[in-house]
């Protein structure tokens, strides 16, 4: 069975957010026509409590983009984002949600970011997804969302690491960084990845 994973189409990251991805509204017409090719669709959801690490503001000096090393590793400090119950941590409203079946709940851990929708960043605790999809008799995932280079890309890496066939629609996301973009589809790519467009699927 194939599954559709949605990644962090929430307002922060859309125009307008405090971490907006460039044309991130672009794709949600895509990834709302996408759902109707799935049986089971599934959303990934940023949802950080005010003190989180990975923001900038909890770090006295520090400024956004700056790198730093929490828990041995390595950084990005980002905007204040997608805050538990704010506006901003909503998913967009022009997002159809009345197919998604379940979200996963990501960087809820004040200690550790979280990119990928299946694991924390060091890889210490599971949200569960990839149990959930295995009860499904989920083998194919494919994926969509925000941002592309980060967790639509990690998400990406775990999927493949859990052993399902994993789909990157590369027209239904957009990255933060178009140079992360390139270099993330060669990782993916390498480790098996395939890349497709939203017309392969919606001919």
């Amino acid at each position: 069975m194939r599954a559709l994973l949605i990644a962090d189409i929430q307002n922060d990251f859309l125009p307008g957010g405090s971490l907006a991805v460039p044309e991130g509204d672009v794709i949600i017409p895509i990834v709302n026509r996408l759902q109707e090719q799935f049986d089971l669709v599934v959303a990934i959801q940023d949802w950080h409590p005010p003190q989180h690490k990975s923001f900038a503001s909890n770090h006295a000096g520090k400024k956004p983009l700056e790198v730093i090393y929490l828990n041995g590793l390595e950084q990005v400090l980002w905007p204040d984002h997608c805050i538990q119950g704010t506006k901003g941590a909503e998913f967009s409203g022009k997002l159809d949600q009345n197919r998604i079946e379940v979200i996963f709940r990501k960087g809820t851990d004040p200690e550790i970011d979280s990119y990928s929708g299946f694991y924390d960043n060091g890889h210490l605790k599971s949200t569960g997804m990839a149990d959930y999809l295995r009860g499904k008799g989920v083998t194919d995932v494919y994926l969509v969302g925000l941002a592309a280079d980060y967790c639509v890309y990690f998400s990406a890496k775990d999927a493949l690491a859990e052993g399902f066939e994993v789909y990157y629609i590369e027209d239904a996301t957009r990255a933060i960084n178009a140079e992360g973009f390139v270099k993330a589809k060669a990782d993916l790519l390498q480790r098996g990845c395939h890349i497709i467009r939203s017309t392969d699927l919606l001919r």
